[in-house]
C-alpha cells in the first residue's frame, strides 16, 4: 500500500534524522535554553527580516493554536475564523476549552474576506446589546486553508488593514506554510507573512520534522510570561532542544524550502493524474492537498492499493477525498498512484 492520506505520515527528513543522532550525547539545558535552539531563532528572524521579532517553539499545531488564541484573548474575547477554518473544524473544541469562543464567518474558498470581517466588525460595534455578547479580539486563518487554496498578497494586505484599523491582532497558523510560499501560485514571501501579520507560525509537523511549530511574534507583542502559560496549558517540551535541533536544521541551507518545493512539484504530478483520469475537483488547489470527488465504488477500487483520506461528505453519492503530497513522496508513489 502506498499513502497519500496526509502530510505527516513519514518520521523526519534524513538530515534532521542524522543531526539529532549526531547531537544525542550532548549535555545540553532543557525548555529550549540550549544553544541549537538559539540559532534556530536567530534563523528564523533572518528568514523572515525581523530581528526583533519573538520565537518561540511549541510541539504541536493545535497546541499552538490554543496557547497562543488563549494567551492574546482577554477573557470576554474570541477569534474570528472562517466557518471551514482549522480552529473551527478539525482541533476538537481545542479553543472553546480554554474558554473563548471561535467566531464563525462563512469563507469563500476556505478564506476570509476582508469586506466580511469589516461587516462583522461594523455590527457587532453599532449592536447596543454587545456588552452582553462575546467581543472580537483577534481575526484567525491558516496559509494554506485548510482546502489548500492561498491568500494572495492583495488580500492578505487588506485583511492586516481591518485589523489595524479595529486594533486585532492577525494571526496566521502556518501548519503547512511551506508548502504554501513554494506553490507556483503563490505572490508572498515569508518577509510578507512576517510585515503583515502580528503573530504566525511556521510549520515543523508536517513539513519535515517529527514535531514542532516555531512562532513568531512580530510586533512586540509576546505575551508576558509566554513560557509559564505554555506550561500551565500542557504544551512546553522538556527536552526542548528536540525542537530547536530540529528547526536549526529545516532553516539551514534552505532546507525547509527546498522540501516544500518537491511537495509541490509532486502535487503538480498528481494534478495531471487527475485530469487524465478525467476526476472531479473539489476545489483546485495550488498546494499540497488535492481534493476530487468519488463514489465508494471508486474508493473502493482506489483503495486496493492507495491510502488517502475521507476528507468530507460531498452529496449523496460522493465523498471528498483528499490527496496530499509531502516532503517524503517520492516518484515510485506517483506512479503507483496513475496505475490505481
Amino acid at each position: 500500500m502506498v499513502s497519500f492520506e496526509c502530510d505527516y505520515i513519514a518520521g523526519a527528513h534524513p538530515e534532521i534524522l542524522r543531526k539529532l543522532t549526531e547531537t544525542n550525547m550532548e549535555s545540553l539545558p532543557g525548555y529550549g535554553m540550549d544553544h541549537y535552539t538559539e540559532s534556530a531563532k536567530e534563523k528564523i528572524k533572518a528568514a523572515c527580516g525581523m530581528p526583533d521579532a519573538e520565537v518561540e517553539f511549541l510541539v504541536g499545531g493545535t497546541q499552538t493554536n490554543s496557547v497562543v488564541i488563549s494567551t492574546m484573548l482577554r477573557d470576554w474575547e474570541g477569534v474570528i475564523a472562517a466557518d471551514s477554518g482549522h480552529v473551527s473544524v478539525h482541533e476538537s473544541g481545542a479553543v472553546e476549552y480554554t474558554g473563548h469562543k471561535v467566531l464563525q464567518l462563512p469563507g469563500k474558498d476556505g478564506k476570509l474576506e476582508a469586506s466580511a470581517v469589516r461587516a462583522f466588525l461594523e455590527n457587532f460595534n453599532n449592536d447596543v446589546t454587545h456588552d452582553h455578547m462575546v467581543f472580537p479580539g483577534m481575526v484567525y486563518i491558516s496559509y494554506p486553508t485548510e482546502p489548500g487554496t492561498l491568500y494572495s498578497k492583495a488580500e492578505l494586505e487588506a485583511l492586516s488593514e481591518v485589523c489595524r484599523e479595529y486594533g486585532l491582532p492577525l494571526y496566521l497558523d502556518g501548519a503547512r506554510l511551506g508548502y504554501g510560499l513554494m506553490s507556483d501560485a503563490c505572490d508572498l514571501t515569508l518577509k510578507d507573512i512576517a510585515r503583515l501579520t502580528d503573530v504566525f507560525y511556521i510549520g515543523g509537523t508536517k513539513v519535515g520534522a517529527l514535531c514542532g511549530e516555531a512562532v513568531v511574534f512580530t510586533k512586540g507583542n509576546r505575551p508576558a510570561h509566554f513560557m509559564t502559560s505554555v506550561k500551565k496549558r500542557g504544551a512546553l517540551l522538556a527536552k526542548g532542544r528536540l525542537l530547536g535541533i530540529q528547526f536549526d536544521t529545516l532553516f539551514t541551507d534552505d532546507l525547509y524550502f527546498k522540501i516544500s518545493r518537491h511537495a509541490i512539484e509532486m502535487a503538480g504530478r498528481v494534478k495531471e493524474i487527475i485530469r487524465e483520469k478525467g476526476w472531479q475537483v473539489y476545489m483546485d488547489s495550488p498546494t499540497n492537498q488535492q481534493l476530487i470527488l468519488m463514489t465508494e465504488d471508486e474508493m473502493a477500487e482506489l483503495g486496493k492499493s492507495i491510502i488517502f483520506d475521507r476528507w468530507g461528505v460531498y452529496d449523496e453519492t460522493r465523498t471528498i477525498v483528499r490527496i496530499a503530497t509531502s516532503w517524503s513522496t517520492t516518484e515510485e508513489d506517483i506512479e503507483a498512484l496513475s496505475k490505481a
